[in-house]
């Protein structure tokens, strides 16, 4: 995992929706189209807010979410909802080109897990994944000492105890993660120095999952210099 660090959070996210817009571009000049899986959280939700006046060719562009809290499709605690205020309702984008994960809408959680794995694998590759990290150093929705972490048999998976409300949540597993090209990691604040500290130093697994991040292409992740103070 390369880290490459920004002055300070401004510069992050200028930073890495210049890196987006540059790669969207390539993807689509060289295979037609690119696949983006998005990811919540504050820094997230300004990196869209940031692309929304880009010159994206948003039609040649898919987009879905590494994890999506389990509450009722429009929610505000949803992160597709937060992304459609801060980027979706914004650009020209087809709506069958924005593949949500499931909402609590009478179906089990399971079911729903079940729902999105398939709807992965017919996406086919993605050819980015952004991540945050939490200062916990999860990601997606895998934190540290929960079974999700070690997940295999399916690349959507149910969480049922998360530690952050709402408890249940449906998240990629690692090797969905892996799966793509690329996978960008973007963490700001000094409340995130020591996980950065711990995962560049190599933590055990369990303890830090944003260590098993790694991208079939490029794994980077990008911070400000507050979430890089620590040696």
């Amino acid at each position: 995992m390369k880290p490459v660090v920004h002055e300070d959070r401004a510069g992050l996210v200028a930073a890495v929706a210049d890196s987006l817009e540059s790669l969207v571009a390539e993807l689509v000049e060289r295979q037609g189209r690119a696949t983006i899986a998005l990811t919540g959280g504050s820094v997230g939700t300004e990196l869209l807010a940031a692309l929304a006046d880009r010159p994206v060719d948003w039609a040649r562009v898919t987009l879905t979410w590494s994890d999506e809290r389990f509450v009722e499709a429009g929610s505000s605690e949803r992160n597709a909802t937060q992304a459609r205020a801060a980027l979706i309702d914004r650009i020209a984008i087809p709506g069958s080109q924005v593949r949500e994960l499931p909402a609590a809408d009478g179906r089990s959680l399971d079911e729903a897990a079940e729902s999105a794995t398939a709807m992965l694998r017919e996406l086919g590759p993605i050819d980015l994944t952004l991540l945050g990290m939490g200062p916990d150093a999860h990601v997606a929705s895998l934190f540290p000492g929960l079974p999700g972490v070690h997940a295999s048999a399916s690349a959507v998976i149910a969480v049922r105890d998360s530690p952050k409300p709402p408890p249940e949540r449906l998240s990629f597993t690692l090797d969905a993660i892996n799966a793509s090209d690329r996978v960008w990691l973007v963490v700001a604040g000094a409340d995130k120095a020591d996980a950065v500290a711990r995962v560049l130093g190599g933590a055990d697994l369990p303890e830090a999952p944003a260590v098993g991040v790694a991208g079939r292409l490029e794994t980077l992740m990008h911070l400000d210099a507050e979430a890089a103070s620590q040696p």
